[in-house]
């Protein structure tokens, strides 16, 4: 038995596959949005994310992502 966290593969450092996900199939919720444009957590801003969301889905948040 190896003391290695199940998420370090043999190689150390290097996170299996099976491990790996990138939360696309989850909708953003507005703070996402707000958090990923740079702004601050406000009421205007999160209102702001509200109705980007509302009209662009997720691609409101794709185009602020590298």
């Amino acid at each position: 038995m190896s003391d290695e966290p199940e998420s370090v593969s043999v190689r150390r450092g290097v996170t299996p596959d099976s491990l790996l996900h990138t939360g696309a199939t989850d909708d953003p919720s507005p703070e996402d949005l707000v958090l990923a444009s740079g702004r601050d957590l406000t009421p205007h801003t999160l209102e702001w994310a509200r109705r980007r969301l509302a009209s662009e889905g997720r691609a409101a948040l794709d185009k602020r992502l590298p």
